[in-house]
C-alpha cells in the first residue's frame, strides 16, 4: 500500500453497501482503505475450492489506470514485494489486470498492525513490556533480512529498500506473528527494470526517515534499520521517539539524532539495550549495526523466551480486536488526559501534518510603525513587517502599532522580535570586541581564507559581510534586486549554523517563488495568514498544505547554502570575521558542512569551464603535498574529487602529470578538477614547489 493507506485489518473494513463486487476473479466484499493511489478491499476467490479463501486485493484509483507513472510503480511493487517470500513478510498470490486496470492479490492478516496496538495501548496508559517489543524487533528484522537479500530469477542480488518501516506497515496476526507489508514506495538499487518511474522525491512517513534521508543525502538499507530502531524505541518509551512542536521540529531531530526521550527511558530498560539502540540510531550509517541479522543478533540477549512472547502477542492483539477496546479507544480519543504526564495519543502515521485546517475568510488587521526619526510608516501587514525587519527599515527602539495593540517598542513584542537581526559590525558591534580578527576586501580569496579558517579551527564565529550585492546571477535569481547588502554568517564547531540577510528576495517565500515552488499567488495567501502560525513561513505553508515539510526543511537548508555562495558573487563590499562569537538562537540551525560550499561558491564565481589557458604557465611547476599539522582540516568532509587528488598528490607531481591522470581518470572534467585544486591550494593543503 502506498502513503496514505490504512493498513488492513478486518476490524477496519468496511462492507460495500451494494454488496460484493465482481472484480476479474475475485469478489470484493469490503473495502479496508483509500489511499493516494489505490484502493485496497477484502476479497474472495471467485471459485470456491481456491486457497486462501479470504484475501486482500489492491486495485488502482481510476484516475491513476491511464497514468504511466502510477502504473509503473504499481506494477514495481508487485515485482518487488512478490519476489520476497519470507514467513515475516506479507505474502504475494499474484498480480494481474482486468480490463486495462492492474490488480495485487496478498495475504490477508487476521490481526491488526503495530501503530493501532500502540494507540490501544498509549490509550489506556500502557507500553509493551521489553520482551515483547524486543520480540517484535527481532521478528520484524528477519523478514527484513530477507527483503535486503532478495535475490532476481538470474540470483543476482536486489538491492530492496523497503524504505517505509514503520509501526503501521508492522502486522501482528491473532497467532502471534508478526510480518513486514507495504512494498508500495520500495525500490531496488541494482535492477534498472524495477526503477524505472521511480521518484527522485523522499516518500516515506518522516518521524521514521533516517538522518541522511532527511538531508537529502544517497542511502541503503541502512535507512531500514534506522526505521527499526526508532519503532522499537517508540514501543519502549510509549510515544514517538523524535518529536517536536512541529513538522520541521521533528525533521530537525532527527536530522540531529537526537534521542533525548530513549535516553531518560534508559534505567528503565534492559542493562545494555539502550546501548545496543544508540548504536542502532547513529546519525552516520557507517557507524550503525550494518545489517538486519546483526542487528536481530545483538538484540538476541534481551529476548529470553520468544515462546511466551508470541502467547503474550497473541494475547494483546485479541484485546485490541475486542469489540470493549474499540469502544475504550474511541472515548479516550474524546476524553481529556488523565494527567499531563500521560502520552498523547500518536496521530494517524499515515497522514504526513495534522489534521486539515480550514482558512476560511480571513481579514487581517494592519499595524503601524513610528520610527526613532518620528517617521510613521503604515497602515503595514504582518508580512510587511516582518520584510522591514529583515531588510532593516524598522529596527530595535522603533515604536509599533502591532495588530492595534497600541504603540511599543519593537523588541518587546514576541511575534516580531524573533525576527529582529542579531547585530552587525556597522549596527551592533561586538561586546567586548575592539577589532576583528580577520577584515578585507570583498573578494574570493578573502571568502576562501576565512572558511578555511573555520573549517581548520572547527571554529565557532560570525562573519559580517557588507557591500553590493550585484552580481553574477543564475536564471533562477533573474529579478533579485541589485543593491546595498548585508549578510551575517555564524559558524558552530566548524560548520555554517545560520546566515541572515536584508536582501528580501532571500526571504523563504520569495526563494520558494523563484524555484517555482509555489507561484506568487499562493505566497500571497500564506502571508495574509502567517500571524495564525507564529509568523513562520515554512509552517504556514506546510499547514496549508502548499508545501510538503520535508521540501521546506530542503528549501531552508539550500536557502541558507545560497545565502552563503551568493557571496562568492558580491563585486564590492567588506568582510569582517571574528572568531569565538556565540551564534543567536535560532529555530532550523542550518548544520552545513562547510568544503562542499567552498566548491560551489568558486563555481559561482566563475560559472562555466574554468580556462586550462589561465594554468597553462604553470603546467611544469610541481605540485607538493602539505602537512599542516592540522588532523581537522585533513579529515573535514572534502567532496570525492578533491580526496582523490589529495591522493594523487600524496607525492611531489608537475600540473601535467594531474591533467593527464584526470584525463585517464575519466570520472570529471580538467575544468572541475583545476577548481577543486584552487580550493586545494587555497585551503594549504597542496602547494607549489
Amino acid at each position: 500500500m502506498s502513503q496514505g493507506e490504512k493498513p488492513p485489518g478486518r476490524a477496519a473494513a468496511r462492507p460495500l453497501s451494494g454488496g460484493p463486487i465482481k472484480f476479474g476473479p475475485f469478489w470484493l466484499e469490503a473495502r479496508l482503505a483509500v489511499g493516494g493511489t489505490a484502493e485496497v478491499y477484502i476479497a474472495r476467490p471467485l471459485d470456491p475450492s481456491a486457497k486462501p479463501s479470504r484475501l486482500v486485493v489492491k486495485r488502482l484509483l481510476p484516475q491513476f489506470v491511464l497514468d504511466p507513472e502510477g502504473r509503473t510503480m504499481f506494477e514495481r511493487e508487485g515485482a518487488l514485494h512478490a519476489a520476497v517470500q519470507h514467513e515475516n513478510v506479507v505474502e504475494v498470490y499474484g498480480v494481474g489486470t482486468v480490463g486495462d486496470e492492474p490488480w495485487l492479490a496478498m495475504e490477508l492478516v487476521d490481526g491488526c498492525d503495530l501503530f493501532r496496538l500502540l494507540r490501544r495501548l498509549w490509550a489506556d496508559g500502557r507500553t509493551l513490556a521489553p520482551g515483547i517489543a524486543v520480540f517484535v524487533a527481532r521478528e520484524l528484522l528477519r523478514g527484513l533480512d530477507n527483503v535486503h537479500c532478495a535475490r532476481d530469477a538470474s540470483g543476482q542480488p536486489m538491492g530492496i529498500i523497503h524504505r517505509d518501516v514503520t509501526p503501521s506497515n508492522v502486522y501482528l496476526s491473532v497467532d502471534g506473528r508478526v510480518k513486514l507489508g507495504d512494498f508500495g514506495i520500495a525500490r531496488s538499487t541494482s535492477r534498472s527494470t524495477l526503477r524505472v518511474g521511480a521518484s527522485a522525491k523522499l516518500k516515506g512517513k518522516f518521524a521514521y526517515l533516517s538522518p541522511e534521508q532527511v538531508a537529502g543525502e544517497p542511502f541503503d538499507h541502512r535507512a531500514d534499520l534506522f526505521a527499526v530502531a526508532a519503532v522499537l524505541s517508540e514501543m519502549l518509551i510509549g510515544r514517538a521517539l523524535f518529536a517536536g512542536s512541529g513538522q520541521l521540529a521533528v525533521l530537525l531531530a532527527i536530522r540531529d539524532c537526537r534521542i533525548e526521550p530513549l535516553r531518560d527511558a534508559r534505567t528503565r530498560l534492559p542493562g545494555g539495550l539502550f546501548e545496543v539502540l544508540e548504536l542502532a540510531l547513529s546519525r552516520e550509517p557507517d557507524a550503525r549495526i550494518p545489517t538486519a541479522e546483526a542487528f536481530r543478533t545483538a538484540l538476541a540477549p534481551f529476548d529470553s523466551d520468544p515462546n511466551a512472547s508470541r502467547a503474550e502477542l497473541r494475547a494483546l492483539v485479541r484485546w485490541v480486536q475486542s469489540a470493549s477496546s474499540v469502544e475504550h479507544l474511541q472515548a479516550a480519543r474524546e476524553a481529556p488526559p488523565k494527567s499531563r504526564d500521560r502520552p498523547a495519543l500518536p496521530a494517524d502515521e499515515t497522514k504526513e501534518s495534522d489534521e486539515e485546517r480550514t482558512t476560511g475568510e480571513y481579514t487581517p488587521i494592519p499595524s503601524f510603525v513610528v520610527l526613532g526619526t518620528g517617521s510613521r510608516l503604515g497602515p503595514w501587514s504582518f508580512a510587511r513587517l516582518v520584510e522591514g525587519l529583515a531588510t532593516g527599515q524598522v529596527a530595535r527602539g522603533d515604536l509599533v502599532d502591532y495588530l492595534g495593540r497600541g504603540l511599543q517598542p519593537l523588541e518587546t513584542i514576541d511575534d516580531l522580535a524573533r525576527f529582529l537581526p542579531s547585530g552587525t559590525s556597522t549596527t551592533n558591534p561586538l561586546a567586548g570586541v575592539t577589532a576583528p580578527e580577520l577584515a578585507d576586501e570583498v573578494s574570493t580569496g578573502t571568502l576562501v581564507t576565512i572558511l578555511v579558517r573555520v573549517i581548520e579551527t572547527g571554529a565557532t564565529g560570525v562573519l559580517f559581510a557588507e557591500g553590493l550585492t550585484e552580481s553574477r546571477r543564475g536564471p533562477l535569481d533573474e529579478g533579485a534586486p541589485k543593491e546595498g547588502g548585508r549578510k551575517e554568517l555564524y559558524f558552530v564547531a566548524g560548520k555554517l549554523h545560520h546566515v541572515s540577510s536584508n536582501n528580501a528576495s532571500e526571504l523563504l517565500g520569495e526563494y520558494l517563488v523563484r524555484r517555482k515552488v509555489i507561484s506568487r499567488e499562493e505566497l500571497d495567501f500564506a502571508l495574509a495568514v502567517l500571524p495564525r502560525y507564529g509568523g513562520r513561513m515554512g509552517d504556514t505553508l506546510i499547514a496549508l498544505g502548499l508545501v510538503g515539510s520535508l521540501e521546506i526543511f530542503r528549501a531552508i537548508r539550500d536557502q541558507g547554502r545560497d545565502r552563503l555562495i551568493d557571496l562568492f558573487q558580491w563585486q564590492a563590499g567588506r568582510l569582517s570575521y571574528y572568531s569565538g562569537q556565540t551564534a543567536p538562537h535560532v529555530e532550523f540551525p542550518l548544520d552545513l558542512e562547510l568544503p562542499p560550499l567552498l566548491i560551489a561558491g568558486l563555481e559561482a564565481a566563475e560559472p562555466g569551464d574554468t580556462p586550462l589557458a589561465s594554468w597553462r604557465d604553470r603546467l611544469d611547476d610541481c605540485l607538493v603535498p602539505v602537512d599542516t599539522g592540522s588532523a581537522r582540516l585533513r579529515d573535514a568532509a572534502w567532496p570525492p574529487l578533491l580526496r582523490r587528488l589529495l591522493d594523487v598528490v600524496s607525492t611531489p607531481k608537475p600540473l601535467r602529470e594531474v591533467l593527464a591522470w584526470i584525463a585517464q581518470d575519466g570520472t570529471c572534467t580538467a575544468s572541475d578538477a583545476l577548481r577543486a585544486l584552487e580550493v586545494l591550494i587555497g585551503a594549504k593543503l597542496l602547494s607549489w614547489r
